[in-house]
């Protein structure tokens, strides 16, 4: 169909303009014209300063700025993370926000489904996200112990989309094993507790922790660094054997258990998970006679709020941000898409087959302040 010459004017400008230059040769054989037709339009076109003729070639006039090219798309333009976690409140909150940041960063777009904590709601909420375009799951699930029980979180294997355990794992032979996963060292961020106060002199260390996900590697550290430096072993808190029935049962429990060993001398140092309780119990020791940290040294876990306390909290502090971004940055892998910049898992091995799944653990940092009475303490 033959170009009205309006329309033949406009082709000419938008090919120069997007070029700078082209041959008169080349743009009349690129439009389908004749070589005397173009020169025609050609020369209309220089008459009114749109263009410039050179040579045998069509320029862009150099006083006439073009525009910029197009921003080539980010690579995860389009892609939908769906993210389920038990909440964005505390520790969660830096977790979601490393997530957040990593996914937009290339482009995609992070949606979150919280379950409370309530039975069978996080795969209601996958579900959900899987039913609004959500492409891969980063998920958090509810499992009391941190990870599943007998027959427990299936669904979260047999998922065809893309699925990263955050801050969770499944024991060898679940099928939830098979997922890539990232956590905190729970364990490793412990036994750095207890050697450090081993470090200070103690050999009687307590652990007091609430009943959550992060207690059983919390003991397993714990236990492991009191072996390993030869400590003395001390009574357990008796809420390891029968959990608090509330809050205000928890603290109370805590706080007879840390008040007796240290009047007994079987007790001069403790870690309290998390550093909210901390806060809660240490002006009750002191209440009742015990001086933090001249008889009861404390390193807290999780160092939310432990630097605003009033006697500033010694904490082992999880990267939380850390876990949440390099969750995030593995299943974007699996997405084939790569955070600019960085150089991440690859979703495809060598040959094309799909890379081998990956369990990472990111370590915690200590945080030394005054409460467990070092002598580097500011």
């Amino acid at each position: 169909m033959r170009l009205h010459v309006d329309q033949r004017h406009e082709r000419v400008l938008e090919l120069v303009r997007d070029r700078g230059s082209l041959r008169v040769a080349e743009l009349a054989e690129e439009l389908g014209m004749s070589a005397v037709t173009l020169r025609r339009d050609v020369e209309t076109l220089a008459a009114r300063g749109l263009v410039e003729r050179l040579h045998g070639a069509v320029v862009w006039p150099s006083d006439r700025p073009r525009p910029a090219p197009a921003a080539a798309a980010p690579p995860g333009a389009g892609l939908v993370v769906g993210m389920v976690v038990p909440t964005t409140e505390y520790y969660y909150a830096d977790v979601v926000r490393g997530a957040r940041e990593t996914v937009e960063a290339v482009g995609a777009r992070l949606t979150i489904g919280l379950s409370h904590y309530l039975p069978d709601e996080d795969a209601a909420q996958a579900r959900r996200l899987l039913s609004t375009g959500a492409d891969g799951l980063l998920l958090t699930p509810s499992w009391e112990r941190g990870r599943p029980e007998a027959g427990e979180g299936l669904w979260a294997a047999e998922q065809e989309t893309p699925v990263v355990l955050v801050e969770r794992s499944a024991p060898l032979g679940h099928p939830a094993a098979r997922l890539d996963r990232v956590r905190s060292d729970h364990a490793h961020g412990a036994a750095e507790a207890v050697a450090h106060l081993a470090g200070l002199g103690h050999r009687a260390i307590a652990l007091a922790v609430q009943d959550s996900p992060t207690a059983p590697r919390l003991r397993v550290g714990y236990g492991a660094a009191v072996e390993a430096l030869g400590l003395t072993p001390v009574t357990p808190s008796p809420l390891d054997a029968v959990p608090s029935r509330s809050e205000a049962d928890r603290f109370e429990r805590t706080l007879e258990y840390l008040c007796e060993g240290v009047a007994s001398g079987d007790v001069t140092a403790a870690i309290v998970h998390s550093d909210a309780d901390a806060i809660v119990l240490i002006p009750r020791l002191q209440a009742r006679g015990v001086r933090v940290p001249e008889d009861l040294a404390v390193i807290a876990y999780d160092d939310e709020v432990a630097g605003l306390a009033d006697l500033p909290l010694t904490a082992v502090a999880p990267d939380k941000h850390a876990v949440g971004a390099a969750a995030a940055r593995l299943l974007l892998s699996r997405l084939g898409v790569a955070e600019p910049g960085a150089v991440g898992a690859d979703s495809r091995a060598a040959g094309g087959s799909p890379a081998a799944r990956r369990h990472v653990d990111i370590l915690p940092t200590l945080r030394v302040r005054v409460s467990c009475g070092a002598a580097a303490a500011s």
